[in-house]
């Protein structure tokens, strides 16, 4: 058994109105020790993307509707990815940088629908995230920490957020996307490998006049545990 290797698989499905996806990404990592207390992590990920497009279903109602020809229909369109990260820790401070789309694909191409011309692609992401944590006391843990989101097209997004551990049992935290939401957690941590938690989400854009918001209930379970408690100060 080599501790410093890391393997993980993700199947994801998705569907949204017309479009549905599936995703396939396997990923790598292999650990160095940069000192008594520090690691370096490297990261490779391959992926495989099957997208589907059905014009038809915009506006089933109406067959004389040219813009929504079934011609111009997506059947099965496969792209490869590739990805690559580093991340860097110590028991109390994390950063690290990934670019997990490193081929710039095309959905479809050029092509007109409902009168109007559009391309759809996915550029290269870039993310920089990084934290520390504090104790405030023997009980009670601070971790702030911050992402940034660079892509072509599109303002920097920026994400802060801070989370307070209570006896490694449990944590609320709250987070701000710049200029965009707020949203705020708890988490208890039932068990040394089982955690579950509640989460909201508000926009403090002008969608908030669409909706009220979004509620999440997550479950997470860790395989491996280690004795000491927390082994990365990421994910508590």
């Amino acid at each position: 058994k080599n501790e410093k290797l890391g393997l993980g698989i993700s199947l994801v499905r998705d569907e949204i109105w017309v479009q549905d996806e599936t995703y396939l990404d396997i990923d790598f990592s292999y650990t160095i020790n940069t000192s008594a207390d520090a690691k370096l992590a490297f990261g490779l990920k391959a992926g495989a993307h099957l997208i589907n497009i059905d014009f038809s279903k915009a506006n089933p109602e109406d067959d004389s509707d040219d813009g929504f020809d079934p011609l111009n229909n997506v059947d099965n369109r496969f792209s490869p990815n590739v990805g690559f990260g580093l991340y860097y820790y110590t028991d109390n401070f994390y950063i690290g940088y990934s670019a997990p789309t490193l081929l710039r694909t095309k959905y479809y191409e050029d092509q007109n629908v409902g009168n109007i011309s559009y391309l759809s692609r996915d550029n290269i992401n870039h993310y920089l995230i990084a934290g520390y944590v504090f104790d405030v006391s023997e009980t009670t843990k601070l971790k702030p920490a911050v992402l940034f989101k660079a892509v072509e097209g599109a303002p920097l997004q920026a994400d802060l957020s801070a989370n307070l551990l209570f006896n490694e049992k449990f944590t609320v935290g709250l987070a701000y996307r710049w200029s965009a939401a707020l949203s705020g957690m708890i988490g208890f941590q039932v068990s040394e490998g089982l955690m579950i938690g509640y989460g909201y989400d508000w926009e403090t854009t002008e969608l908030n006049n669409y909706n009220s918001g979004s509620h999440e209930i997550f479950l997470r379970w860790e395989f491996k545990s280690s004795k000491d408690g927390i082994i990365s100060p990421r994910f508590f």
